[in-house]
């Protein structure tokens, strides 16, 4: 008998007062389709993570290889009203906005269908990975809806008009037209998928916990800015890098090391 669905969070200490979290949205049997039970329950483990000092990036997956998230929950929505619609969404809107909230880097695992809600949480999530038999789509239209919420990070990904055609037609792509299209960063075999999020992972470690925290802020910053306010708050933020002692540290171990390769 299949475990009720649920997500879980579990957290890898990685040595050097760093960690790493992974999300799971384990609902395998019925292709990790997120209602509002799991939805919130998705906000809440995010949300934990918020005051965690020790975190250096978070994996956000789905449960098995069928799918990352198959979408939201159809049987759930066709009993909703134009009232209950409202919460519905903007609950899901909630659990896109815990990850692009989070102050560190947010790596989506991608394996299998990437479809409709499964979308737009990869589409908030700072970096995408998937499997060769990862499927991507946004069919609401299909089922009398538009693509809402996070779908309007799509243009930024993908353009208006790649954007437009995913939206009016509901059509699946794959996960090498994903690639091609900037939908995803990397496309991988299944068995090479984690070694894939390994990669990103261990430089993201390897770099400052602060200037992680602060690049995340000032791209999140740049998606909203003109290009010569976002060239300011640049500025800003390299000044505000320089308030602890994270750059002396780092740049004197670079020098130290730099000096050894030529001596």
């Amino acid at each position: 008998m299949a475990a009720d669905p649920r997500i879980t969070l579990s957290i890898d200490d990685r040595g050097r007062g760093g960690s790493v979290a992974r999300v799971v949205v384990d609902s395998e049997a019925r292709l990790n389709i997120l209602g509002s039970v799991l939805i919130k329950q998705f906000i809440s483990a995010l949300e934990s993570l918020r005051e965690n000092t020790t975190l250096r990036a978070v994996v956000v997956t789905g449960a098995g290889d069928r799918a990352f998230i198959g979408g939201a929950d159809i049987n759930e929505m066709s009993r909703l009203d134009q009232d209950t619609a409202r919460g519905f969404i903007t609950d899901l809107h909630r659990a896109c906005l815990s990850i692009r909230s989070l102050p560190v880097p947010v790596i989506a695992r991608i394996s299998g269908y990437c479809l409709g809600a499964g979308l737009e949480i990869a589409a908030a999530c700072d970096l995408r990975v998937a499997s060769m038999e990862s499927t991507f789509g946004m069919p609401e239209v299909r089922v009398g809806i538009p693509s809402v919420i996070e779908a309007a990070l799509l243009p930024q990904l993908i353009g208006w008009g790649k954007t437009r055609e995913l939206l009016y037609t509901g059509e699946r792509i794959t996960a090498e037209e994903a690639v091609r299209i900037g939908l995803v960063e990397r496309a991988t075999s299944l068995d090479q998928l984690d070694t894939a999020v390994s990669v990103w992972i261990d430089s993201i470690c390897k770099a400052g916990h602060n200037a992680i925290k602060l690049q995340k802020a000032l791209i999140q910053e740049w998606e909203q800015l003109s290009p010569e306010k976002a060239i300011e708050r640049g500025i800003d933020y390299f000044a505000e890098a320089f308030k602890g002692g994270e750059p002396r540290f780092l740049m004197s171990r670079f020098l130290k090391r730099a000096k050894s390769k030529t001596e």
